[in-house]
């Protein structure tokens, strides 16, 4: 049963939605910089300003980060909105749980930037951190989110075409894998996802693609030839439009012969897990997250 907590949070994510006349890019920005003022990062965090690559990003650390574990946090906001602002809070709650430090990238956005500018600032900051701050391929995990999960994936593929070491693991939440939008719950579940709208989906994939093939698999990684993938944890919720993209994502990583781990959470949403200074679901999923990452982070 969804907590009361999280009720709240679904209603006011469908007052915000419901009021808007009608969805475009500086809508959906304005949108992620008033998510990022709900979180309530903890008083010891430290965030440090970092250029990474020549990407803009931050260091996110907490008392006990160790400094050569290392998580690249990819956000999300389909390819045209999100921040660094927008994450300290579920980057700090992450670092904590795993003892990491936590590098978010500012990538750059679409429509000024548009694919596949975010790919190429994920490599260089990932290059970056091999050789400027010299953190092994065993001690780095990418996640993402929602756009970012995509961006995580297609991340992996660029690195393993180039021949480059990949991380050590992937974390995905709620991941974008499929720009073409043949899945069922884009559909299905447009009446009970209040994250994402019909509008937002088709403005964001619009922007970020321009005149690229949707089913390229670096925009769409669920085209993408998935052999060599280190093991990958995806969590979503039953009640988000991208649930499909997540389902067959791990279908497909499965047959290939990824270690794939599939968490689905009954009746919740977009990227639930950024809640977590509201809702108890989203701190239960942040520890998820955590095991998953202890693991190999030993």
């Amino acid at each position: 049963m969804v907590s009361k907590e999280m009720q709240n949070v679904i209603a006011l994510l469908w007052k915000f939605r419901e009021s808007a006349k009608e969805v475009t890019v500086e809508l959906v920005r304005k949108g992620m910089d008033q998510l990022g003022m709900m979180g309530k990062p903890p008083k010891d965090m430290k965030n440090i300003p970092v250029t990474a690559g020549n990407v803009s990003a931050e260091w996110i650390t907490t008392p006990n980060s160790e400094k050569q574990k290392v998580i690249l946090y990819l956000h999300g906001g389909g390819y045209v909105a999100g921040s660094i602002a927008t994450y300290r809070d579920l980057a700090a709650r992450i670092s904590m749980i795993s003892k990491a430090r936590i590098l978010i990238l500012e990538y750059r956005l679409a429509p000024e930037y548009p694919f596949p500018s975010s790919i190429e600032d994920a490599v260089s900051a990932y290059k970056w951190l091999l050789s400027t701050e010299k953190i092994e391929p065993k001690n780095i995990i990418i996640a993402g989110d929602s756009a970012g999960g995509g961006l995580t994936l297609a991340t992996l593929i660029k690195l393993r075409d180039e021949e480059i070491p990949i991380p050590i693991a992937a974390v995905c939440l709620s991941p974008w894998t499929d720009l073409a939008g043949t899945g069922g719950s884009l559909r299905n579940n447009t009446k009970i996802d209040p994250f994402i709208s019909r509008e937002f989906w088709e403005i964001s994939s619009r922007n970020y693609l321009g005149t690229t093939d949707p089913k390229n698999p670096l925009a769409s990684p669920l085209y993408a030839e998935l052999k060599g993938f280190p093991p990958i944890f995806i969590q979503v919720g039953t009640s988000e439009v991208l649930l499909d993209d997540s389902i067959r994502f791990a279908e497909r990583a499965k047959t290939a012969g990824v270690d794939v781990r599939l968490k689905i959470w009954k009746d919740m949403i977009h990227i639930f897990a950024i809640f977590a200074a509201l809702a108890p679901e989203s701190r239960q999923a942040i520890e998820e997250i955590g095991e998953f990452i202890q693991e190999f982070f030993k």
